[in-house]
């Protein structure tokens, strides 16, 4: 690099080293199935990482010019902004109080900024960010689901119909296996008579009975679905 000019091989290094570490992100994002994969990640970073260059780098020619003058963040800073529109096509609202992407969408916000770091020639930060955010989405996930999920409790989706089976008789099944309840949401559909309940057991409901109260629902004519995580 020579004065505020890159040469190209600099130019290539950081392109490259973009596309390295977007793919170390797009790799745990593909092997987990997410809706954004590999390819995705890498080109977020590259494509950021080249905003970062042209907006530091590409104006030279005319730096020197009266009543000229450059803002290099200027151009990079609608990276931050724009990869939402990208990010917010990676969330899908599957049901009510479902929903994926959102994950997906932080790691490309997340990528782009590491692209833009490696752009502005900040290779350790760049490195550090990719590794700390490998952590927290191949690492942290399984302690998130073992430790939150003992806190809040043990919970179940249950899809009827409600022109077959009453509320009451679901509730019968919880007191008949001495199921304490903390929380309960019903979202009802009056157009095909397909209720959801969500219902979140106390932390001392034993599995055992969660189970037996499962098995029962699921014998009970108007069931059309069970989700739980126990």
């Amino acid at each position: 690099m020579s004065g505020y000019m890159l040469s190209n091989q600099e130019i290539a290094v950081r392109l490259v080293v973009a596309a390295v570490l977007g793919g170390f992100i797009g790799w745990d994002r593909e092997r987990k199935e997410g809706v954004a994969g590999l390819r995705t990640h890498m080109l977020v970073c590259v494509g950021s990482s080249l905003i970062m260059i042209v907006s530091a780098f590409g104006f030279q020619d005319i730096l020197g010019h009266p009543s000229v003058v450059l803002d290099p963040s200027r151009i990079a800073a609608q990276v931050i902004s724009g990869i939402g529109f990208l990010g917010a096509g990676t969330i899908l609202f599957l049901r009510p109080q479902i929903i994926r992407g959102l994950t997906t969408a932080a790691g490309l916000w997340s990528v782009a900024g590491v692209g833009l770091a490696v752009g502005g020639g900040l290779y350790l930060a760049a490195v550090f960010a990719t590794g700390i955010m490998f952590i927290i989405l191949a690492i942290i996930k399984p302690f998130e689901r073992r430790f939150f999920r003992s806190i809040k409790g043990r919970s179940m989706t249950l899809f009827f119909n409600s022109k077959l089976i009453a509320l009451a008789q679901i509730e019968s099944v919880f007191v008949k296996n001495e199921l304490v309840t903390n929380e309960m949401w019903i979202h009802s559909n009056s157009g095909d008579n397909l209720d959801q309940l969500k219902v979140i057991f106390d932390i001392k409901s034993p599995i055992s009975k969660i189970v037996v109260a499962i098995d029962e629902l699921k014998a009970m004519n108007g069931v059309n679905e069970i989700i739980s995580q126990i």
